[in-house]
């Protein structure tokens, strides 16, 4: 990867990790209100019990010595103190312990729980009618928010402490996952514009050695021979071109592509010998021995078109590159359980630090021979969408070995083997 892309990969990652970290924020900032909300309303709802438990005790008979209502024990030692006031008829308030705040009067006739504010402390508090019939006393019992308080605090601190880590956390590993998601797609993207600026290359050359013959011819009248070596080279770059808008095109057709034809099978060895044929005339003009070497019945998934293009850009690209009286074998077996097709010429061979390359589009391992470098991208192209595998190797000869696996169809005439290859 070039600086650029690793400065554009880095600022994008950058990017969603900042989108991504304000959206777990704002996520994790309404799950904090709601668990504070959720303690606060479940502690709530405990006191509220324990005020309507006491209150269940106030006794309905009037009080001995007019004293006031006495609350029984509380069911947890050392837990809330339970605050009384009892209101007699004459509008007299008894409270059972000293240091009790007064009960505000608007406060003296509640009902159902409720939290109010009493000498700036923070309570909950609830009330019922005692004494008996007749009795116009009435109980107030109360308690406390102290512990509720204290709760949230609590969680309000561990929420403030875990939040920021939390979003630390999110917001390095969404940078990681970011470049990491990022880097393939920056990749492809500048393998695209590559592809435009290489293609854009590859045409202008034919087309500027075109347009300067033509130039030429116009500007003044030539000879009959000149014209002919002129037409002749404007004939050949004009045959280049049209092999690599062919090629072009048909890779665009084939990333077009979302899948191969389903259920086509054929029989390698034959399809091998057909191809073969037809470069019979280019192994002759070079002076090759082609020879093809194949079993019975290697039958594998391969869209016929699909296999012929494969085999022809390989027996192609062993032809061009092996020598005047050199020798191109093809072989088609089976090996290890797996359907094999072997091109071997006598050319130079691939060296061991290019055999990673040699798929790229636009890339020529050597300058020996013409060609716009999208014969073995068209190959591979077919080898991975058939679920084929490369073994790139050396020739008996000591030119270049390109092999392709596949998982055999089985034998003609049971293609039902495919699907369990």
């Amino acid at each position: 990867m070039s600086a650029a892309q690793g400065v554009e990969v880095r600022r994008t990652s950058i990017r969603v990790a900042l989108a991504a970290t304000v959206l777990v924020a704002a996520a994790y900032t309404v799950i904090a209100l709601a668990v504070v909300a959720i303690v606060t309303q479940n502690l709530t709802a405990q006191i509220d019990d324990r005020l309507m438990r006491s209150l269940s005790h106030v006794p309905q008979e009037p009080f001995p010595g007019g004293g006031g209502f006495e609350p029984p024990p509380g069911d947890r030692p050392f837990g809330p103190t339970t605050l009384v006031w009892t209101i007699k008829a004459d509008g007299t308030v008894v409270t059972g312990l000293a240091g009790i705040p007064e009960l505000p009067v608007e406060y003296r006739a509640v009902t159902a729980p409720r939290t109010v504010t009493i000498d700036g402390t923070e309570m909950r508090i609830a009330g019922a009618p005692a004494g008996g019939p007749g009795a116009a006393d009435y109980v107030v019992i109360g308690q406390t928010m102290d512990a509720v308080a204290e709760a949230q605090t609590t969680i309000i601190r561990a929420e403030l402490i875990i939040g920021p880590i939390l979003l630390i956390v999110v917001f390095l590993g969404a940078i990681a996952i970011g470049r990491r998601v990022a880097a393939p797609i920056e990749r492809a993207r500048q393998r695209q514009l590559e592809f435009t600026a290489d293609a854009s290359h590859e045409l202008r050359t034919p087309l500027a050695v075109i347009e300067a013959n033509t130039s030429l011819a116009l500007a003044q009248d030539r000879s009959a021979e000149w014209y002919r070596d002129a037409f002749v080279r404007v004939d050949g770059e004009s045959r280049r071109m049209r092999r690599l808008v062919e090629d072009l095109l048909w890779l665009a057709r084939f990333d077009a592509a979302t899948a191969p034809p389903p259920g086509e099978t054929v029989d390698l060895g034959i399809l091998a010998a057909g191809t073969a044929d037809r470069f019979a005339a280019v192994a002759e003009t070079r002076r090759l021995r082609l020879e093809v070497h194949a079993a019975d019945d290697v039958i594998v998934a391969v869209p016929a078109d699909w296999a012929d293009r494969l085999v022809g850009v390989l027996l192609d690209n062993a032809c061009k590159y092996s020598p005047e009286g050199g020798t191109v074998d093809v072989t088609v077996d089976l090996a290890g359980g797996r359907a094999r097709l072997t091109v071997d010429d006598a050319g130079p061979g691939i060296p061991e630090d290019q055999r990673d390359l040699v798929f790229d589009r636009f890339h020529r391992a050597t300058d020996s021979a013409g060609g716009a470098g999208l014969g073995l991208a068209i190959a591979d192209a077919v080898v991975r969408a058939t679920g084929g595998r490369w073994q790139l190797g050396t020739s008996p000869a000591g030119g270049a070995r390109m092999t392709v696996l596949w998982s055999p169809a089985g034998p003609a005439g049971g293609r039902g083997a495919a699907s369990g290859a």
